[in-house]
Formats: C-alpha cells, structure tokens, sequence
C-alpha cells in the first residue's frame, strides 16, 4: 500500500519530467522487493506558492514522500529508502547540475490500527492474485 507523494516547485516542470519522474519512482519502489506493485501510488503536486531559501524564484524543489504500513524491518526499509533516492537522484541529475535545486526524500511508517484499506486493483493487474 505504498504511498509515494511528490510536491514540488511548479517551476520545476519546464526542467524536469514529472510523470516520468512518478514512473521512475514507481519501478524503483518495485525493484526493493519490499513494496508490492498492487499496492503502489504514485503523484506528484506542483505547489504554486513557495518560498524557497533567500526567496529567489529560480530556486526550485522537489520533495518526496513514502508512507507505507508499518511492519517491515528497518534495515529493509534503509535499503529501499537508499535505493529509491538514488534513482530519484540519478533522475534529477541534471537538474541538480545545472540549477539551484533541492531533493528530499523520507519514509514513513502509518499505523495499520488507524488506516484501513480496500482495494480490487489485484483483479486487473496479471498474475496478481487478491
């Protein structure tokens, strides 16, 4: 049930491709074994109204952020932290080379007591089984 939620500088989108960007981080999420493709989501919201560092406006960024149900080990939940920020890096690589840009990333555990769920998603997915 992985939620993984984008904000970012609208003045990010004529230098970056968010929805590629949101797929990225859908195949990372994938590739850590821990975070079942059924369960992924994944979306990005532009924030118009933003203060970055001394105010100056090509300042842009981008902040990522995972939640999902509590339960795993913390040293899976390192690995996939690691290797979800790397691809999120290496995406953004050029925009962190070629201007002034700040990417963050953090993982969050939810409460399972205090967040129910349902979903028929694993009908229409192949070879997924509900």
């Amino acid at each position: 049930m992985p939620h993984v939620m984008i904000d970012y500088s609208r003045n990010l989108e004529d230098r970056l491709d968010i929805a590629g960007l949101c797929r990225v981080l859908r195949d990372a999420a994938v590739a850590t074994g821990i975070l079942p493709l059924a369960g992924i989501r994944v979306r990005a919201t532009a924030c118009d109204h933003v203060v970055i560092a001394d105010g100056n406006t090509d300042h842009a960024f981008l902040d990522i952020l995972l939640r999902l149900r509590a339960g795993r080990a913390l040293s899976d939940k390192e690995r996939a932290t690691t290797k979800i920020f790397a691809a999120a890096e290496a995406f953004c690589a050029n925009v962190l080379a070629t201007s002034s840009f700040m990417l963050s990333f953090e993982m969050r555990d939810i409460d399972v007591s205090l967040s129910p769920k349902t979903s028929s998603i694993r009908r229409y997915l192949p070879g997924e089984k509900e």
